[in-house]
């Protein structure tokens, strides 16, 4: 059982945020130009080489990656996670990175919201506070009636829910599993499903952007390690706040590269989100101390 480190649990989570908005912006020009589903997949194909290497050089080698105490529930989350990044890639296309990561921000809500009924974690009371202040910064953000619900919307929705699920099963799995088994079994079990799909997708792509694409394959793996190591250091229901800060990183780039309108409500939503996300660093570190 890895010991508990809310605050560093914390930092690895801000760095998370910003790793995945840059990647978002690297999937949103690539999958602009070619299929998602072959984006997707060369991504993994990336991910897994990578995982197994890694798994290689570490003590036990691949026997000691491979050997999981649950594997349904670790070929569960490598699926649900390659099906939620297809979802949400098409998202960035169809929608804008502004308007999908607006919608998004839900579900760091859903997971601080129920990590307590289904991890069994303790959410105090200034914590829930926290989360209530998050939800009323992103109905600003979502400004309903407005022009955010449109039907691109929807895909942002439901990859918002699948990744909540990802996310509490990435935790659910750090009790029996270490971080280095729910990472192996992420990049392969994801390698395979996309490659079931993506195969039938492929089409040329120019030498150029195979250079966005070998570096939107190193974001993606070094993302998802930090993300994992998270959940494994820090309760879901602390970390979580901090997730919204790849909101306005993915606003930023969204604005600054790919010329998309920021609307006054996202302003406003976004510093709400990241105040909420702020004040639960500092009880963090109030109770550590």
């Amino acid at each position: 059982m890895t010991p508990q480190n809310n605050t560093l649990g914390i930092w690895l989570m801000i760095a998370t945020a910003f790793v995945f908005a840059m990647q978002d912006g690297l999937s949103r020009h690539l999958a602009g130009e070619y299929n998602v589903f072959m984006i997707i997949m060369i991504r993994y194909w990336f991910f897994a080489s990578f995982v197994i290497v890694v798994a290689a050089r570490k003590a036990g080698g691949l026997r000691q990656a491979v050997a999981t105490k649950q594997p349904l529930l670790q070929i569960f989350r490598g699926v649900l996670l390659a099906l939620e990044v297809c979802v949400m890639v098409t998202a960035f296309v169809l929608l804008g990175l502004v308007e999908s990561h607006a919608v998004f921000a839900v579900y760091p809500l859903l997971v601080a919201a129920l990590s307590g009924p289904i991890l069994g974690e303790k959410v105090g009371w200034r914590r829930w506070a926290a989360i209530g202040i998050g939800f009323v910064g992103v109905i600003i953000i979502l400004q309903p009636g407005f022009g955010v619900f449109q039907p691109a919307a929807l895909l942002a929705f439901l990859a918002s829910f699948m990744f909540a699920l990802y996310s509490l099963l990435t935790r659910y799995a750090a009790r029996k599993d270490s971080a280095a088994v729910s990472f192996f079994w992420t990049g392969t079990t994801g390698a395979i499903t996309m490659t079931l799909i993506g195969i039938w997708f492929w089409e040329p792509m120019v030498s150029g952007d195979w250079l966005w694409m070998a570096l939107l394959c190193m974001t993606s793996a070094f993302s998802h390690f930090l993300l994992i190591r998270a959940y494994e250091l820090a309760e879901a229901s602390a970390v979580q706040p901090f997730a919204y800060l790849q909101l306005p990183f993915a606003a930023a780039l969204g604005v600054l590269v790919f010329n998309e309108t920021l609307r006054s409500n996202v302003v406003i939503g976004t510093c709400v989100v990241v105040g909420a996300g702020l004040f639960t660093l500092w009880r963090a570190r109030v109770k550590a101390g």
